[in-house]
């Protein structure tokens, strides 16, 4: 009698839990209406465990009533009932993501703006676990009184899968875990084989879920702030605005906010066929579980991981276990892994799931194509072995360009209306923005939060204004504090604009604008910059370095912790590699292998130039 009830309450439980994921079509009213829709997928059989409603009667109100959304029960109001009851390891994940919480975008706004208070706060409150895993407070961010607040709400939060956004054209996404997994077309409306829902808006293309998202899921957010959805594809919004570049016509692509993209080089990776998601793994996008406070610490891969350092491989471990990650995560690949494979690992020791080691190479697998990309491993080439590069990001001298906006002019507006995204309804405050000045190249350098010297770009470079409910500044192009006084600030970043090819060695350490003192013009042992604001006299927007008689001054911050400019030593140290490259300017030459002695250098300066050679 009790084996048999058991087995009864197991069965039963089991089909409560597993309903939504039946690979048996569960016979509705939905189809009698929907004809024609496609299926989620084979696993999504069945329309009411994801969507909800009363599938037993004929009646449309009355069937909807019940419903998940409806459009959407994928979104985070819904997901704990409709994804998450059939996918609690990937929910758990995501509720403490960067992409959901945003916790670091929100603190480096207020380190920007106000000042941060020692608080962490999110799309919505709850506890989480910081990467020692121990529990962590997320504080609501309605609850952020602020500017800080009130411009997260009112700007920031759309492009994140907290809220849908349905108004941007090509830059539309629904919220929750449809916005990667069940990508908007450019203007936002249903385009596939169910008649009822055809030009609908807001909604998904088709009713496909993909499980492997494609770039354009990417791209619909991240256009916008570092861009680097565009310049890994080779495109870039500029200072152009609509300003006709073809046949009397904006484009080649319009994009949101009315702008228009023109061609740059893309990145090699997109060159070669590769999508975001190959590079990315699952734990970048969706997060592994534990909260971070900024997008650089839930990071797991790094160049070096596939290409090695110059002194190290990629390093490698065997899939030993049936239950293996690398396993799971492959089974929608053209490819599956298989036990007894090697894999690369991430930065973080993790194994990928499509990038291995045989035959004495690596290779990485398109996740979605299933194309082989052979990837060369730099380790012990004397071109990345230079004596004085072991601090440089690959992606300092690879990187073809870098996006930065100078100048941001932010007004806030008490006496008018604004929507609140987060609060769903207006509220007293509209921002505007306006920009000085854009550029891709070339990019500034300094020390990041690893300690390593990489590109930095503004961020945020925000002059405020504000004006009360009765129309009265209050401000007036407001520059924030920031580490204790009044400083513009720029950000460490890699931009995805990746070339085979390195910036060439006479540029790098031939123009001042790569040490960090913008456009300029020298003088002697003065180096002063020249892209000045009016409401920032004597701290130009490009740079953050001026010398003065061989004296080198800081005006500007790093963000990040550990981050700053370089120094007057390390400047002159890379401005005195000029003298080398005069004779010596391949990077291969045996001499970069060792320390450059200086006193070498006064000795070869002071002979007769006769003997010079």
């Amino acid at each position: 009698m009790k084996v048999g009830l058991i087995f009864f309450i197991c069965v039963f439980g089991s089909a409560l839990l597993f309903g939504g994921c039946a690979e048996t079509p569960v016979r509705s009213t939905c189809e009698s209406c929907h004809q024609g829709l496609e299926r989620a997928s084979d696993t999504h059989a069945d329309c009411v465990s994801c969507h909800g409603g009363d599938p037993g009667t004929e009646n449309k109100d009355r069937s909807h009533k019940t419903m998940y959304g409806p459009k959407n029960p994928a979104s985070p109001e819904h997901w704990e009932q409709t994804c998450g009851m059939c996918h609690a390891y990937h929910l758990g994940r995501v509720k403490s993501n960067l992409m959901y919480t945003n916790t670091g975008m929100i603190k480096n706004t207020q380190a920007t703006w106000e000042g941060e208070d020692g608080r962490l706060y999110a799309t919505s409150a709850g506890e989480v676990h910081d990467a020692a895993g121990e529990p962590l407070q997320l504080r609501d961010v309605r609850a952020l009184n602020n500017l800080s607040g009130e411009l997260y709400r009112k700007f920031c939060s759309l492009c994140h899968i907290g809220q849908e956004s349905n108004q941007s054209w090509a830059g539309s996404h629904a919220s929750g875990c449809a916005a990667c997994h069940f990508p908007y077309n450019d203007n936002g409306t249903y385009q596939g084989g169910d008649a009822t829902m055809n030009g609908k808006w807001p909604h998904s293309a088709d009713h496909k879920l993909r499980a492997l998202p494609d770039n354009m899921a990417c791209f619909r957010c991240h256009n916008r702030s570092g861009r680097i959805a565009l310049s890994y594809q080779g495109l870039n919004d500029g200072n152009n605005s609509l300003v006709p570049t073809k046949g009397g016509e904006p484009g080649p692509m319009m994009i949101s906010g009315a702008r228009n993209a023109t061609s740059i080089a893309p990145d090699i990776h997109f060159s070669k066929g590769m999508d975001c998601i190959d590079c990315h793994t699952s734990r970048d996008v969706m997060g592994d579980g534990y909260a971070y406070e900024n997008m650089y610490l839930q990071t797991e891969v790094s160049c070096q991981d596939c290409h090695g350092s110059a002194t190290k491989r990629p390093m490698t471990a065997t899939i030993e276990r049936e239950n293996d990650e690398a396993l799971r995560e492959s089974n929608n690949y053209q490819r599956q892994m298989q036990q007894g494979e090697q894999m690369v690992l991430t930065a973080k020791g993790r194994k990928y799931s499509n990038v291995f080691y045989e035959n004495g190479k690596i290779w990485l697998q398109g996740k979605r194509s299933g194309k082989l990309h052979e990837s060369k491993v730099i380790t012990g080439t004397p071109e990345h072995s230079i004596v004085g590069h072991e601090r440089m990001e690959c992606y300092s001298c690879h990187s073809r360009t870098v996006v930065q906006c100078y100048g941001c002019h932010t007004e806030y507006d008490q006496s008018k209306q604004g929507m609140d995204f987060v609060k769903g309804r207006e509220t007293p405050g509209r921002f505007s923005e306006t920009e000085d000045y854009r550029m891709l190249y070339p990019f500034p350098l300094a020390l990041n939060q690893r300690g390593m010297i990489s590109p930095v770009t503004p961020g945020c470079q925000t002059f405020v204004t504000v004006k009360d409910r009765n129309g009265r500044k209050v401000r007036d192009e407001y520059i924030a504090n920031f580490k204790g006084r009044q400083q513009l600030r720029f950000a460490p970043f890699y931009s995805h604009n990746t070339g085979t090819r390195a910036i060439g060695c006479r540029e790098c350490h031939g123009n001042p604008a790569f040490l960090g003192f913008g456009q300029h013009s020298l003088e002697g042992s003065s180096i002063e910059a020249t892209l000045i604001c009016e409401k920032s006299e004597g701290k130009p927007l490009d740079g953050y370095l001026t010398m003065d008689y061989g004296r080198v001054r800081a005006y500007s911050a790093i963000t990040r912790e550990n981050s700053r400019p370089l120094n007057g030593g390390e400047v002159k140290k890379a401005l005195a590699v000029n003298l080398c490259l005069a004779c010596h300017e391949d990077p291969k030459d045996p001499i970069y292998q060792k320390e450059l002695d200086y006193r070498a250098l006064d000795t070869c300066l002071g002979r007769p130039l006769s003997a010079a050679h």
